[in-house]
C-alpha cells in the first residue's frame, strides 16, 4: 500500500507553530517492596501445595508482559516448587499471543528473560488445548493440554486494571486461568462470550469450570506501583478466587500510572508495544477502549493521539495502533500484520489493529494532530508528550498545560520542538 507523499500532505495541512514544552518529573507517593524474592517465597508457601502428590508435576503459567520483576519472581516460584519436592514445568499462558505458535510463545517468554536455562525447568509450549466443560451459558472452556497433564497448576500474573473493561476482577490470576491458559481456542471462545455477556461475568463463570475440572492450586499475584515496580506479592489459593483478587485490584487502581490531567487537545506517544500494554497503549491512560459493547471512560478526554514508533520488544506487533488518530509511514512499515490480525481476530478487538491516518513523517503527524482537533492556538494548546504509557514519571507538557498541572509536577527544563528530516527532536530553551 502506498500512502500519500509529503507534497500531497503539505498541500492539505496548514503550517503550524508548536508551543514550547516543559519536561517535567511526576513522582506521586507510592510503595515499593524491598525483598521481592522473599515475598515470593512466602507467597508460594501460602498455597495449598499439599494437594499435589509428592514428586508430582506442577504447571507454572507464565506469559504476561510488562511485569518489572517477572524474572526473579518466576525463578523463585520454580525454585521453591523444586525445593518442596515437586517437578515444575512452565506452560505459556498467553492465549493466542506469539502468533499462536509454540515457537512464538517460547520467543515471547524468552524476550522476558524466561528460558529453560534461566528458570531451571522445562517449558512445554505446545498449543494444544482441551475443552474441560461449559458454563451455564454454553461457553466452552478450554485449558492447555500441558497444564492438564500436570498434577497441579499455579499461575503467576500481575493484578491490574484491564485495558478492555472494568469490574471487580480484571487482569490477573482469574483471567490468566480462564483466557491465557486456554491457548488460542480458549481465548477465542472467551472473547466471543465476553462480547455478548460482559468480561467480568464471563471470567467468573469460566473460572468455576476451570476449578472444577483442572487441578488448580492457585496463583502468585503481583501488584505494581506508579513506577511499575513491585509493591506487593501474594499467594492466593484457587478457592479464594476471584474475591481475593478484587482487594488487590483496588490497590492496583490506587497505584495506577496516569497523567495528572484529564483533558488534552493532543497526546503524543513516542512508542507503543505489547511490552507496554496488551493494547499497545494503556487504555486507562488514553481513555479509549476500542472494544465492541464497551463505552470509553469519561476521562481522560483526548481529542487526538499521535503514535511515532513501536518498541523493539514488540517485534512489529502494533496491535493497538488503531487507538491512535495519526501515525507515520515509518511505523506502518514496521507493522507485522500476521501477529496483529491474530490478536485482533482472537480477541474480537478489530478496531485496535486498524491502521490510522499514515503520514510521511513525525512533523506531518504532529501537524495533523493539532490542526485537526479544532481551533488551534499554540498559546493555549493542551499537549502532553510521553515516551510510552507505562513510563509517566517524566514527560513533556505544553506551556498552557503546565499552568494546570502546577504543583503536581516539577519542571526539569524547557524545550523547543525541532525536526531533522521530518523526525522530531527537542532542543533546550535558554531561560
Amino acid at each position: 500500500m502506498e500512502f500519500p507523499d509529503a507534497d500531497t500532505v503539505d498541500a492539505a495541512l496548514p503550517e503550524v507553530r508548536f508551543p514550547t514544552f516543559a519536561r517535567v518529573a511526576y513522582d506521586p507517593a507510592t510503595p515499593e517492596l524491598d525483598d521481592v524474592r522473599g515475598a515470593t517465597r512466602e507467597a508460594v508457601a501460602s498455597l495449598p501445595l499439599s494437594d499435589v502428590p509428592a514428586g508430582g508435576t506442577v504447571a507454572v503459567g507464565l506469559g504476561s508482559r510488562g511485569i518489572h520483576d517477572i524474572q526473579p519472581i518466576a525463578e523463585t516460584v520454580v525454585a521453591e516448587l523444586s525445593t518442596a519436592g515437586y517437578d515444575p514445568v512452565v506452560v505459556p499462558a498467553m492465549g493466542s499471543h506469539g502468533g499462536s505458535t509454540a515457537a512464538g510463545q517460547r520467543r515471547t517468554l524468552a524476550a522476558l528473560g524466561l528460558t529453560e536455562e534461566a528458570l531451571g525447568c522445562p517449558i512445554d509450549a505446545r498449543m494444544d488445548a482441551e475443552a474441560v466443560g461449559s458454563t451455564d451459558r454454553g461457553h466452552e472452556v478450554s485449558v492447555a493440554s500441558a497444564a492438564l497433564a500436570a498434577d497441579g497448576i499455579v499461575v503467576v500474573n500481575r493484578v491490574k486494571p484491564h485495558t478492555n473493561f472494568s469490574g471487580r476482577v480484571e487482569s490477573g490470576l482469574s483471567k490468566m486461568l480462564t483466557v491465557g491458559l486456554g491457548k488460542r481456542a480458549g481465548a477465542r471462545a472467551f472473547h466471543e462470550a465476553a462480547v455478548t455477556h460482559g468480561y467480568v461475568d464471563t471470567i467468573e463463570r469460566a473460572l468455576d469450570v476451570v476449578r472444577d475440572n483442572a487441578s488448580v492450586i492457585g496463583g502468585v499475584a503481583v501488584v505494581e506501583n506508579f513506577h511499575d515496580r513491585t509493591a506487593h506479592v501474594e499467594g492466593i489459593p484457587a478457592a479464594d478466587l476471584p474475591d481475593a483478587e478484587a482487594d488487590l485490584l483496588d490497590r492496583a487502581r490506587e497505584y495506577l500510572p496516569t497523567l495528572p490531567v484529564d483533558d488534552l487537545d493532543a497526546l503524543v506517544v513516542e512508542k507503543i508495544g505489547k511490552d507496554v500494554s496488551g493494547s499497545g497503549m494503556d487504555t486507562n491512560v488514553i481513555g479509549r477502549y476500542g472494544v465492541v459493547n464497551a463505552a470509553d471512560p469519561a476521562t481522560p478526554d483526548i481529542d487526538r493521539i499521535a503514535v511515532l514508533g513501536l518498541t523493539e520488544a514488540t517485534h512489529g506487533n502494533g496491535h493497538g495502533i488503531g487507538l491512535a488518530d495519526v501515525t507515520t509511514a515509518g511505523v506502518a512499515a514496521e507493522l507485522d500484520l500476521d501477529q496483529m490480525y491474530t490478536n485482533a481476530l482472537t480477541s474480537g478487538s478489530l478496531s485496535r489493529s486498524s491502521i490510522p491516518i499514515v503520514l510521511p513523517s513525525d512533523r506531518h503527524a504532529l501537524r495533523a494532530a493539532v490542526a485537526t482537533a479544532g481551533h488551534y492556538d499554540p498559546a493555549t494548546a493542551r499537549i502532553a508528550w510521553v515516551r510510552d504509557t507505562s513510563h509517566l514519571s517524566s514527560f513533556r507538557v505544553s506551556e498552557a498545560l503546565l499552568e494546570e498541572v502546577g504543583d503536581a509536577v516539577t519542571v526539569e527544563c524547557r524545550e523547543r520542538l525541532t525536526f531533522e528530516g521530518g523526525d522530531a527532536g527537542f532542543d533546550p530553551v535558554d531561560e
